[in-house]
């Protein structure tokens, strides 16, 4: 099978080697993993501050991109940007019925990390282990949007040495919200502490997600506040070995 990496700018730019570990997840499954380089942002900050003919512009080349690599699946290490490719591309060319087309056909491809291994690879389990007693985070758009929740706490659940344990309020979003964070500092603030606090009751050493975005928000509280918890992408807990994170 071969997959092209569709990579956040977040992981991009501020956490890499989740990228890394999602490649070497997938290789260490048999999948050719290939890396269009041309890719950038996927329009998602423009299309969210209603600039759509930005984003209409950011999401055509995004196309040309990836309708060049001839692979059977793009993976993504994010809800978010999964989603926005998925379900909102085709929204933003609507009335484009060349575009929509192609969108259309790309968002048929187009699959978040958890839910590529899970629903097409058909992994639950990928013999890796790490102790430490876990929260699950688990994205806004992932969640209510793609529907992905059972794909990563399953394949957590089967991480050996690992205590996956439930928190109050675990669905509640983590103030992040791409563009509201810096719109609403003061709200978005609160909102993480919200989930810091139950983070603390929950009695959990390591916070994971699916979305580096979230992770940043929520790591760049915990330190503020003096927390030495510790954070993880979904992909490099799946890529860990005998405790050692990739």
């Amino acid at each position: 099978m071969r997959v092209a990496l569709f990579v956040p700018c977040y992981v991009d730019l501020i956490n890499p080697e989740v990228g890394v570990s999602v490649v070497r997840v997938l290789r260490k499954l048999g999948v050719d993993v290939i890396y269009p380089e041309g890719q950038t942002c996927c329009g998602q900050p423009a299309f969210n501050s209603g600039f759509f003919d930005e984003a209409r512009t950011v999401g055509r080349h995004f196309l040309d991109v990836f309708e060049r690599e001839r692979c059977d699946y793009v993976v993504c290490p994010s809800g978010s940007c999964t989603t926005m490719v998925s379900h909102y591309y085709p929204f933003i060319f609507k009335d484009l019925p060349e575009e929509r087309g192609r969108s259309e056909v790309l968002a048929g491809r187009v699959r978040e990390f958890s839910d590529f291994l899970v629903n097409v690879m058909g992994v639950d389990d990928l013999g890796t282990r790490l102790r430490g007693r876990a929260v699950f985070h688990c994205g806004c758009h992932q969640r209510r949007e793609l529907g992905v929740l059972d794909e990563p706490r399953g394949l957590l659940q089967n991480v050996e040495g690992l205590d996956l344990v439930d928190w109050e309020n675990e669905e509640l979003c983590c103030g992040f919200g791409g563009t509201f964070a810096v719109k609403m500092p003061d709200v978005s603030t609160a909102m993480a502490d919200e989930k810091i606090k139950a983070l603390e009751k929950s009695g959990a050493d390591t916070l994971i997600s699916g979305d580096s975005s979230c992770l940043m928000h929520l790591e760049g509280r915990l330190r503020r506040t003096g927390h030495d918890t510790r954070v993880l992408h979904l992909a490099q807990v799946l890529d860990s070995n005998d405790g050692k994170v990739g």
